[in-house]
């Protein structure tokens, strides 16, 4: 479970904060709370932080009560849908919550509300979650800062004098603040794990395709991820699970029959976990990413503190993930926006504007060409996983740049902040691999963070590995 170690510019911890799904759940089935209750601590700590640090775009207290009250009658009268049930959660503003708007940030989408809702808020909503509203989001989450929106920057939870990160800042500042139990956010680059890494809370992106898309506003229809911030690796598993509809959607309960909790409730820290991490390798490049070299020594010491000493693994294809992400992110989200650059470029951000045109310079050749190296690529990375079960390196290579930063020199070289956030995280989106952001510690007081990435199928080793960290 992760820390909250406040700055002097720190948020206050809101009533979420340090609780897990299961301690939730646990707690609503014993009659210590209600869903009512939570969903009054959520919206009391958004009220209360929520103008400084800006994660939520659209607050909706009324229907949030509303299905509160119905998770409380549903549970009382023996009706159980599962762990989230009665938890409230927060979604951000570029999935589609019928009733609300969605806006992606933009002033493009000033208005619009959504008729339906997405695949996987159904989904959630089948499994008794509380959605108390949208959270902000980078505009058109097309950047990693979380600082260019309609709605303004939303600030980090662990120094407000800096940026959350982006594109899903708003859920990953709402879990670190303690607003909800866990939210939703999107990934094409690293748009869940780097504001998680950021403001010291786990992300979560899994593998392509695993969550539905429909009902997600587009940025790179071959890149883009649903993802899950929450306190714990194995709260985001849970959220996935029912996301990915590998469980019913709920039971009646008879007696002292299970209460429909997460498999590990109520018990000791490692039970039910993998009998093992399995093989564990540091990640490096033959020319390294930019960055800050205390986060890579932080974030290794806090691993093989856990597990012991982990061999390096060089990763020759890494460059080469990094261009393909590159063209296809360009061309796949400079095409969907081609309409409004043309007859509405005013409505934009100055600097989003500027990045969308810019990647409409991706031909054709070079859009095909990316894509044909791509499935070589998924091919080459087979190799590493024949030898390792899961891959370690910092999520992002520095700690929160200053709001509005834009360039940083943490060794006294200057990186574009905006290349070095995603340097680490865009060639799992590439990959389509399962890829986790774990606190891993800090660097002057700031959350430093651990990525894990695995094959499909093999989460459960690193929620074994995750629990084993002392951050």
């Amino acid at each position: 479970m992760t820390s909250f170690c406040p700055t002097t510019d720190a948020a206050a911890p809101g009533f979420f904060t340090g609780r897990t799904i299961s301690e939730l759940a646990t707690a609503l089935r014993a009659g210590r709370t209600t869903s009512v209750e939570l969903t009054r601590h959520a919206l009391e700590a958004i009220a209360g932080s929520g103008p400084r640090v800006n994660a939520f775009a659209h607050v909706d207290a009324a229907g949030a009560l509303a299905a509160a009250r119905q998770a409380d009658r549903e549970i009382g009268e023996g009706l159980d849908r599962g762990p989230l049930h009665g938890l409230p959660t927060g979604i951000k503003d570029m999935i589609d919550v019928a009733g609300l708007p969605t806006t992606a940030g933009s002033a493009h989408l000033d208005g619009r509300v959504a008729r339906t809702d997405a695949a996987c808020v159904r989904r959630l909503r089948r499994a008794g979650a509380v959605i108390v509203g949208k959270t902000t989001t980078h505009e058109f989450a097309y950047g990693p800062t979380g600082d260019r929106s309609v709605h303004g920057p939303t600030r980090n939870p662990r120094d407000l004098t800096r940026m959350a990160g982006g594109s899903s800042a708003g859920s990953a500042a709402a879990v670190a603040a303690g607003m909800v139990a866990f939210a939703l956010g999107t990934d094409t680059g690293g748009s869940v794990r780097i504001p998680s890494a950021l403001c010291g809370v786990v992300g979560f992106k899994p593998a392509y395709d695993a969550i539905p898309t429909h009902g997600v506003l587009p940025l790179s229809r071959t890149l883009d991820h649903v993802g899950v911030h929450a306190p714990t690796v194995r709260d985001c598993l849970t959220v996935h699970d029912v996301l990915a509809e590998r469980e019913g959607p709920g039971h009646r309960l008879d007696g002292a029959a299970d209460a429909g909790l997460p498999s590990d409730a109520g018990l000791a820290p490692d039970a039910g976990l993998a009998p093992d991490t399995g093989r564990v390798g540091w990640l490096t490049e033959e020319a390294p990413a930019a960055g800050d070299p205390r986060v890579a020594a932080t974030v290794r010491r806090a691993l093989e503190t856990a597990v012991g000493t982990v061999p390096d693994v060089v990763w020759r294809q890494a460059r080469a993930c990094r261009e393909v992400f590159s063209a296809v992110q360009g061309a796949e989200a400079s095409a969907l926006h081609a309409q409004r650059m043309e007859q509405a470029p005013g409505l934009y951000d100055e600097e989003v504007l500027r990045r969308l045109r810019a990647a409409s310079a991706v031909s054709p050749e070079r859009y095909a060409a990316a894509l044909d190296t791509r499935a070589a690529l998924v091919r080459a990375v087979g190799e590493l996983f024949g030898r390792h079960d899961v891959l370690a390196l910092p999520t992002v290579p520095i700690t929160a740049p200053p709001l509005g930063a834009r360039e940083v020199a943490p060794d006294g070289r200057v990186i574009p902040v905006r290349d070095a956030l995603l340097s680490l995280t865009s060639p799992w989106n590439v990959l389509g691999l399962p890829a986790f952001s774990v606190p891993a510690g800090t660097v002057d007081g700031l959350p430093v963070a651990l990525q894990l990435v695995c094959r499909p199928g093999d989460e459960a080793k690193v929620a074994a590995l995750a629990h084993r960290l002392t951050p």
